[in-house]
């Protein structure tokens, strides 16, 4: 049986992958400040990308996308603003969400959710 962590690890290296396909440049992953962990860090063009990964096994109790909760954004954004002051940027960012399913680590389904919030 997989664990919660292999499962979240496992959605990572998909999104990965999928931003990759999509000429988006990966510039960090599991980008850690205090209490905040931001998944994803990459550039979609000059626009800087914090992007937060959500995989479950199912949708039964609400799709993926649906448990990044305000408190999470919060943290994420925080962590954002902590990394931007570090490598002095000054450009133009997003908040993405990529959304997955997966099903004895199988790939069932997988949305992007551009500018998820702000």
């Amino acid at each position: 049986m997989v664990s919660n962590l292999q499962k979240g690890n496992q959605g990572e290296k998909i999104a990965q992958e999928f931003l990759r396909a999509k000429d988006f440049q990966i510039i960090d992953c599991n980008w850690r400040t205090g209490r905040a962990e931001i998944d994803i860090i990459a550039k979609d063009g000059q626009i800087l990308v914090f992007v937060e990964v959500k995989t479950r096994a199912y949708d039964f109790f609400g799709s993926p996308e649906e448990f990044v909760s305000d408190h999470k954004q919060k943290l994420i954004s925080e962590a954002a603003s902590v990394y931007m002051e570090k490598i002095k940027h000054d450009w133009e960012i997003r908040f993405d969400v990529i959304a997955i399913i997966l099903k004895n680590s199988k790939l069932i389904k997988l949305e992007h959710f551009q500018d998820a919030w702000f």
